[in-house]
């Protein structure tokens, strides 16, 4: 299983093992099935795909907060995981979130590719 301490780290192994493309899609059809209307382009680098999830979860957060909700609870990050979040800043906490939900939707692209679908 892929193991990194923060969103940089998790996104280089994807790229290492060849998964960053399944990521990108895996988070997209996530979104999709959420009924949110936006799509992350498969070309974006790792740092362009961190920096665009943040923003894309904070303008979430701050303004369709039932569409974040809905997001959090297709891709399958943990309550426990949100509630050990300890931040007192907004910012912070999303960037938190953002490395739970790259971390959520690296598993399953693991798993799809180690396991079969």
């Amino acid at each position: 299983m892929l193991q990194a301490n923060n969103s940089v780290e998790l996104l280089t192994k994807l790229q290492s093992e060849d998964l960053y493309v399944q990521l990108i899609q895996q988070l997209n059809k996530d979104l999709h099935l959420s009924n949110i209307n936006f799509e992350f382009q498969e070309t974006l680098t790792s740092l362009e795909l961190k920096s665009l999830l943040i923003e894309f979860l904070m303008n979430l957060i701050t303004n369709n907060y039932d569409d974040y909700l809905n997001l959090l609870y297709r891709v399958d990050v943990s309550e426990r995981s949100l509630i050990k979040l300890a931040s007192e800043r907004l910012r912070d906490s999303i960037e938190q979130v953002a490395f739970l939900v790259l971390k959520r939707e690296a598993q399953k692209v693991w798993l799809k590719q180690n396991f079969g679908k």
